[in-house]
């Protein structure tokens, strides 16, 4: 296991649409627990293996800290609702911006193992499952952004003088 460098905004890798996985061998076994190292170290809540610069339909979910998913050739069944809030990538460090996407998602893909599975997610979960599944469509979520991207430092600031006028 070890961290990889994730590609940043203006990498052309993470503009390619990612091939789909044929079988889980020992080094796409590594790749995985690499990616939820990376992943985890970088304090995120997902990761693509595109961001990694591999070019496979594998990315990796946990927003709780304690339950990670792996994605191999995720389908999104369908969707439902909206949520518009906050969107952060490790890919742009440093940056957010007001994104909108579903509340509810169904997605459908295979595990670490191959085992097929169908996972349905709401708020968080649903936010992290559509961003992940764009980054193999070579999408990054400053695509969809309302208005400006801003820094995180800013939001912060903001949010503490918000909290302080309450």
């Amino acid at each position: 296991m070890a961290l990889r460098n994730v590609r940043e905004q203006g990498d052309a890798i993470l503009g390619k649409i990612s091939k789909d996985v044929k079988e889980v061998t020992p080094r796409v076994r590594e790749l995985i627990e690499d990616m939820l190292d990376t992943m985890y170290e970088a304090n995120g809540v997902g990761l693509a293996a595109v961001q990694v610069g591999v070019l496979k339909r594998i990315f990796v979910v946990d927003v709780t800290g304690e339950d990670p998913h792996v994605f191999i050739n995720p389908k999104i069944l369908e969707t439902s609702g909206e949520q518009t809030g906050h969107e952060g990538c490790l890919s742009l460090p440093g940056k957010t911006g007001i994104v909108t996407r579903p509340n509810h998602v169904k997605v459908a893909a295979y595990d670490e193992n191959m085992e097929y599975f169908e996972l349905e997610g709401e708020e968080l979960l649903a936010r992290a499952i559509c961003h992940e599944n764009d980054h193999l469509d070579g999408h990054l979520y400053v695509e969809k952004v309302e208005g400006d991207l801003m820094d995180v430092e800013d939001l912060q600031e903001e949010e503490e003088t918000q909290a302080e006028d309450t």
